[in-house]
């Protein structure tokens, strides 16, 4: 799998690539797939280049798993609405954009193949069994356990892990945690130390996550919708979001982000592919 510097938002991918986007989602998939590879299997096998990761070919579940810790994003929208069940599950009158959540909710949606992903609930997956429940059952204890373990990395490094999504496959039925994990195109993260602070004075919290991009598309009139043109993107912008993406794989690891060459991208990953292939067959 090769991590591209293509950037997606609202399920449309932008007109313009991010510099050095695709290596940190790489790299940051692969420190947190080894972080929790004790709680459960994942498809990882290697990487030998800092966009590429070799892996076990699982068949996917057709559902993604999101949890959520807080009321942000799009849970906060749709709570904003006047909505108070989110995928079945029921939220308490009462609070603020960005306030903890009584527990760790799982709002599941629908992995399409193509065009949006749908909200749905736990009661409508195994209604239409697009899951067992004996499978469902075991995705929901690997996601919490997954999250309780990202929370607990993210404090250690000042942050808090305010909502993520897992996808999981299988081979022969054996579960895997495939994709990525705890990157910021897959979740969102606030600054421990100006949470309160931010929560208090109602004002918008700082974070790492996509969701800057989001934000932007929306202030600039995108969301995806049919007849919505995606927005200019300017040089500064671009270097803005990679410098985001940056920051936030050095703040997650605690690890110094070093550049890969780019001069030649294709010839470098397909020299450490074979390279890696050469020592696999001779090993």
């Amino acid at each position: 799998m090769v991590a591209s510097d293509r950037i997606s938002a609202f399920d449309v991918v932008l007109p313009r690539s991010i510099p050095f986007k695709g290596q940190v989602l790489n790299q940051t998939a692969d420190y947190f797939l080894r972080a929790t590879a004790d709680l459960v299997p994942n498809w990882l096998l290697n990487v030998p280049d800092p966009n590429v990761s070799v892996g076990l070919r699982c068949e996917p579940y057709p559902v993604e798993m999101v949890v959520r810790g807080y009321l942000a994003g799009h849970a906060w929208r749709q709570y904003r609405d006047g909505h108070r069940v989110l995928c079945g599950v029921t939220m308490p009158d009462g609070l603020r954009e960005n306030d903890r959540l009584p527990a760790p909710i799982i709002t599941p949606t629908t992995k399409a193949h193509q065009g949006h992903d749908e909200d749905i609930s736990r009661e409508e997956i195994l209604r239409q069994n697009i899951v067992s429940e004996a499978e469902y059952s075991q995705l929901e204890a690997y996601a919490l356990s997954l999250f309780e373990r990202g929370t607990q990395m993210a404090a250690e490094r000042g942050l808090i892990l305010v909502d993520t999504k897992y996808e999981f496959g299988h081979i022969d039925r054996k579960i895997y945690l495939i994709d990525e994990v705890h990157t910021p195109d897959s979740s969102r993260y606030f600054y421990e130390d100006t949470y309160q602070t931010q929560l208090q004075t109602g004002e918008p919290q700082k974070q790492l996550s996509k969701e800057f991009v989001r934000e932007w598309l929306i202030v600039n009139g995108f969301q995806g919708k049919p007849g919505q043109t995606v927005p200019a993107m300017s040089d500064e912008w671009i270097n803005q979001i990679s410098a985001r993406y940056i920051e936030l794989f050095e703040t997650v690891t605690g690890q110094s982000f070093q550049r890969a060459d780019t001069t030649d991208p294709l010839t470098r990953i397909e020299t450490n592919v074979l390279h890696s292939l050469s020592i696999e067959t001779n090993a």
